[in-house]
């Protein structure tokens, strides 16, 4: 009887079939355990902050570049680590700070310990692209940066991504499809908010026509001199680089992070195949744009590009390179505001270079004994009479009494 009814009920159980259904049985995966995958995504890595510092802002095909520390993007200007370097104008005696945090990030990396490197700053808005097709390939990759070297890695990262996406749609793994679409559009988030906050701000009063020199003083003796128009130079050493959020893009940022933590949860959905796949695209992803950073030898920002001399000269000692750029600038006031020389110590230093001052000194210490021996003389001269008056005196009182 009871074999008879549950042979009639398997008559009512409908078959369960998969509609989209997983083609992965070309790549079996056993044996391994990837649940925690996603937790790759929410690493403490900062190669896509320091890359937004190094390019001055986000282009719109950042948007495909996938990678840990998404949720770190808007930490950018704190990767000088709060230093912000003393600087001298050369030309006029001024003593300021460097005040914008992605500058300090790139003299950081230019720079080198005991060694004065040159650095020159231009303006390009003379070679951007007029018309609205050149704004909007600007806007999605900037032009200007495709001559330089690390374009190439850079440009790889997107590439990986797309191939990753499409694997990932053939492949009907559509857990995999939501947690890199999910990505993509943190990325957006912080992107958009990035490029509203690289407007540029103030920058003091312009200068058109004047030539600026800079002597930038890092931490670790590494010595920078940054050339070029003083209106340029202001654009990229003072103000603010990124400005503060408002109340929306703040909003914006913490949805965006919140996306990425339940990133997390979708990966632990994805098939062990689909896994492995963004796992290889964070590591490959990460080391290429690390590639591009390390490769990084110009800075553009605010319409303004700043590039490497090609010459970076070694000293001994600090002091050797403030002597030789008092005799090229023909000032010392500068040297003096950065307490990079002494006056004393400059005077002292001065007399006994050359055989004049020494025989200048000599005289002078003669002179200075011989006028201490005459003031001795008239010392005791003037004690002498001072004596021989009160003596006098004693002996008009003795006479007066008898």
């Amino acid at each position: 009887m009871l074999s008879f009814m549950s042979q009639n009920l398997k008559m009512f159980i409908p078959h369960q079939v998969e509609i989209y259904s997983r083609s992965w049985n070309f790549l079996p995966v056993s044996g391994v355990s990837l649940n925690a995958a996603g937790l790759v995504a929410i690493a403490e890595v900062s190669v896509l902050a320091k890359r937004t510092a190094l390019t001055g802002t986000s282009a719109l095909l950042d948007i495909l570049v996938l990678c840990p520390g998404i949720h770190r993007q808007q930490s950018a200007p704190e990767l000088n680590n709060g230093e912000h370097p003393a600087v001298a104008a050369l030309t006029s005696g001024y003593v300021f700070r460097v005040e914008n945090p992605a500058t300090v990030l790139f003299l950081q990396k230019m720079g080198v310990t005991g060694h004065l490197t040159y650095l020159r700053v231009t303006s390009t808005s003379a070679l951007k692209t007029n018309g609205k097709l050149g704004r909007t390939l600007d806007a999605v990759f900037p032009i200007l940066a495709l001559s330089s070297i690390s374009t190439i890695p850079y440009l790889l990262a997107p590439i990986a991504s797309l191939a990753v996406l499409a694997v990932l749609i053939v492949a009907r793994d559509w857990w995999g499809v939501s947690a890199l679409v999910a990505l993509i559009f943190a990325r957006f988030c912080n992107v958009l908010i990035i490029r509203r906050r690289s407007t540029i701000g103030w920058k003091g009063a312009s200068e058109p026509g004047v030539q600026g020199d800079l002597l930038i003083l890092l931490s670790q003796d590494r010595w920078i001199r940054l050339q070029g128009a003083v209106d340029d130079l202001k654009a990229v050493t003072s103000g603010q680089w990124l400005r503060d959020c408002s109340f929306i893009e703040d909003s914006i940022t913490a949805f965006a992070t919140l996306l990425v933590y339940t990133d997390v949860a979708l990966v632990s959905n994805v098939s062990k195949s689909g896994q492995i796949l963004i796992l290889a695209l964070f590591v490959f992803s990460t080391a290429l744009l690390a590639c591009a950073n390390a490769m990084t030898s110009e800075l553009y920002m605010h319409g303004r590009r700043i590039s490497a001399m090609g010459k970076s000269i070694k000293y001994a000692r600090r002091l050797d390179l403030a002597n030789e750029l008092i005799q090229e600038t023909k000032r010392e006031d500068w040297a003096l505001r950065l307490g990079m020389i002494v006056r004393q110590s400059r005077e002292a230093s001065t007399s006994t270079t050359d055989g004049a001052g020494g025989s200048s000194s000599i005289k002078g210490y003669t002179m200075a004994k011989r006028i201490s021996t005459n003031f001795h003389e008239q010392f005791l001269a003037q004690i002498g009479v001072g004596f021989l008056q009160m003596r006098l005196l004693q002996n008009d009182l003795n006479s007066q009494v008898f």
